[in-house]
């Protein structure tokens, strides 16, 4: 299947929101301003001016979009839009200390490029900085959606703390490997999809449908992600192939793999309990396992699953017919980008 065309929405969102970002990193500390960054890609690690080449800009699009789809002008919810991007790159940049990962989008991570102790205090610093930049907005919603985004906030970390929990252990379920999605990843897509609606001054209802849209365009997000790490193309990736065998990482076709009876299930739950070094004839051997237990095809069958649900609460939402087209279009471009 071919990919969808990247959606206008997606390139627009982040020129958009560059300028509050920029105002608010101004007010951090230079240590601290100098990571941010450099993790945004403005910067270089002597602090010079470089192209930015950043992430896909989802979470703020669907800010925006929100807002929108409420009768509000984008504009309404540039804050919130960037209060939530700047909450995903804390957690992006906790996330590569605990994993040690070396590399993101092409250049060396905080940590490996500053020290473990500058990328987490940059982390903290820029999880308060979301807040402080949302309490700056002069929506009347301003604490509710300040809430909204605290609690997404605490399911993400939460999430984190299950991944890190479910390490090494190969009786994880589905149902749990779940679980711990929805607060990691649907959290935070949850709550980009209600805020702009909650800033616009949407009825409690509407911001229901948006939440449940977002969250489980989330799931089907992560079981993409999941997908890539294992069958994605490398050039496209940025990772070696079938990345997350090498690491021995449980996503989800992994979980799936060893969740399944057989000899098949055993070799994948061998091999992710195995100490022996990730080499090349034990990934292969690894990789037939897997394509055996027909993870693959559960994978892309979830995702799908969890966009069809995504757009069943989207169709519930009392929005204007031409955002819910949009919002449609960018979680089937979420989906359907690389399957």
């Amino acid at each position: 299947m071919n990919a969808p065309p990247i959606p206008a929405r997606l390139e627009r969102t982040r020129d958009l929101i560059m300028p509050v970002m920029a105002a608010a990193s101004a007010t951090l500390g230079p240590e601290m301003r100098r990571a941010a960054e450099f993790h945004w890609g403005w910067r270089d690690e002597h602090g010079r001016a470089i192209e930015a080449r950043s992430g896909k800009a989802l979470r703020p699009a669907l800010v925006l979009l929100s807002a929108e789809a409420v009768g509000a002008p984008a504009a309404r919810a540039l804050r919130g839009a960037a209060a939530v991007e700047i909450v995903h790159d804390f957690t992006l940049i906790h996330d590569d200390v605990m994993d040690e990962d070396t590399e993101r989008r092409g250049r060396p991570t905080v940590w490996s490029q500053f020290g473990v102790g500058t990328a987490i205090c940059a982390g903290d610093a820029l999880m308060l900085l979301a807040q402080q930049v949302l309490l700056g907005d002069e929506s009347p919603h301003r604490h509710l959606a300040l809430l909204e985004l605290c609690d997404a906030t605490q399911a993400v970390i939460a999430g984190q703390a299950l991944d890190i929990a479910y390490e090494g252990r190969v009786d994880i379920g589905v149902d749990d490997y779940l679980d711990m999605a929805s607060k990691k990843t649907g959290a935070l897509l949850g709550c980009s999809a209600a805020l702009g609606a909650i800033l616009g001054g949407a009825e409690t209802d509407v911001v229901k449908s948006l939440r449940g849209f977002g969250s489980s365009m989330g799931l089907a997000f992560q079981a993409v992600e999941d997908w890539l790490g294992i069958w994605g193309d490398p050039d496209r990736v940025g990772k070696p192939a079938a990345s997350d065998l090498r690491q021995r990482k449980a996503s989800l076709p992994i979980v799936i793999g060893m969740s399944t009876p057989g000899a098949a299930g055993e070799a994948i739950r061998r091999w992710m309990t195995s100490n022996e070094p990730a080499d090349a004839a034990g990934i292969e051997a690894a990789l037939k396992s897997l394509e055996a237990t027909d993870a693959e095809r559960l994978t892309i069958n979830r995702a799908r699953r969890e966009l069809a649900g995504a757009l069943v609460h989207l169709d519930a939402a009392d929005i204007a017919d031409e955002i819910r087209k949009e919002l449609s279009e960018l979680a089937t471009f979420v989906v359907e980008r690389s399957l």
